[in-house]
């Protein structure tokens, strides 16, 4: 009996685990497809909006963006009346979408984000890269 004791112990000592699918995709530096529908990204654009909008007052005044977007704030802003209306924000948002659907069919992949990347636009945010709360959203 001690002797199969000692042979189950070995055993499980023996095998090393298995790295999960993510584990070995984060050791190859693997980066899957990025594929996003515009139907996605209308999500992704409310839920940053209503992040980004801390009083909750349907607006985004110029304290309320992150640095990042400071500088393209009055381009956002197409009325000038000095705040980002959810409507201003969303248009602005989509037409970057729509850039970078370059075969416009809805959908923007890797491909068409790295060909926007050379081209020198801006990055579209994912879900993943949404800013936790609203403090993050600033950073």
């Amino acid at each position: 009996m001690v002797v199969v004791a000692g042979a189950l112990a070995l055993a499980a000592c023996s095998r090393s685990k298995e790295p999960s699918p993510e584990e070995q995709a984060a050791l190859s530096n693997y980066v899957p497809p990025f594929v996003m529908s515009r139907l996605d990204f209308g999500g992704v654009v409310e839920r940053r909006f209503r992040r980004y909008d801390v009083n909750n007052d349907d607006k985004l005044t110029r304290n309320e963006v992150s640095q990042r977007l400071l500088p393209r704030f009055d381009e956002i802003d197409r009325n000038k009346d000095g705040a980002i209306s959810n409507e201003e924000w969303s248009a602005w948002m989509m037409a970057r979408f729509d850039a970078q659907d370059i075969n416009h069919d809805g959908t923007v992949t890797s491909d068409e984000r790295e060909r926007a990347r050379e081209m020198k636009e801006v990055d579209l945010p994912t879900p993943a890269e949404e800013p936790a709360n609203a403090t993050a959203a600033h950073n």
